[in-house]
């Protein structure tokens, strides 16, 4: 029997950068684990890197600082 994947509980974008939120149950309560990536086209293939270039830096702090918001916003 496969385990069904689990869905992110919130994504933030902003141009190419991706903040994607996941949610964890534990025995003392739901904790969130974040995840950033960059998104790129290769040629007809969209792909995916966690790393980024300077020119990024603004946005990657942009879609962070959402994404502490919005985790926030659901402990209240």
């Amino acid at each position: 029997m496969s385990k069904a994947k689990q869905q992110p509980a919130h994504e933030i974008r902003m141009g190419a950068i991706k903040a994607t939120i996941w949610e964890n149950q534990t025995q003392t309560g739901t904790r969130h684990n974040v995840t950033v990536s960059r998104i790129y086209k290769d040629g007809d293939d969209w792909k995916q890197t966690d790393s980024f270039g300077w020119d990024d830096l603004q946005l990657l702090a942009k879609v962070i600082d959402q994404a502490h918001t919005w985790i926030f916003q659901q402990a209240t």
